[in-house]
């Protein structure tokens, strides 16, 4: 058990029998009344996003949850399959779980894995990747990064928006969050 004075980001609560993730929180002190704690919280399974206001002081149940820092190791059909690096001990975990992180992941990929009760939650990845880009339509002489932006397909088979200079075998560093370009990797 906590208080909501001791949320922090990326705490995970049991609300309704739920996991949810802290993704903000704002302690407020009106002038006025009591003072409160505004919260965005995503549900760890669905992944579904709610608001939520609680009382200062209010206790809240906290999950146990185990981060462990692991790699990918390789897709087996449809399940991924990661490897613990402090014990090198591997575990399957569905598509459905892996979710987004499948499109910036690559083979070797170190990345976090959350689990709770031994069940794997979700997968965190590092804010930033490198990949390389497979396929893009040639630049033209003359195209500068101040230009217009153009679809590139990324090894891993995510698609993109880059700048009009970038080539095939490019390396560019990606967003994990958005999904979005933000500079080639020389």
């Amino acid at each position: 058990m906590a208080t909501t004075n001791d949320l922090k980001n990326g705490m995970v609560l049991v609300l309704d029998k739920q996991l949810w993730s802290v993704v903000e929180f704002q302690h407020v002190k009106p002038g006025k009344g009591p003072a409160f704690v505004r919260t965005k919280l995503k549900n760890v399974m669905s992944g579904k996003g709610v608001d939520k206001t609680f009382n200062a002081g209010l206790k809240v149940e906290t999950a146990t949850v185990d981060r462990r820092d692991m790699q990918f190791s390789y897709l087996d059909g449809d399940m991924f399959v990661f490897m613990d690096t402090t014990n090198w001990e591997q575990t399957n975990i569905t598509a459905e779980i892996v979710g987004g992180a499948k499109d910036f992941m690559l083979e070797g990929q170190d990345v976090v894995v959350a689990f709770h009760e031994g069940e794997p939650l979700f997968v965190e990845l590092p804010t930033s990747v490198t990949l390389a880009i497979e396929f893009t339509e040639p630049g033209l002489q003359g195209d500068r990064s101040s230009g217009g932006t153009k679809p590139a397909r990324l090894a891993t088979g995510r698609e993109i928006q880059v700048p009009l200079f970038l080539n095939e075998g490019d390396q560019v560093k990606v967003d994990t969050r958005s999904g979005e370009y933000l500079e080639r990797v020389k």
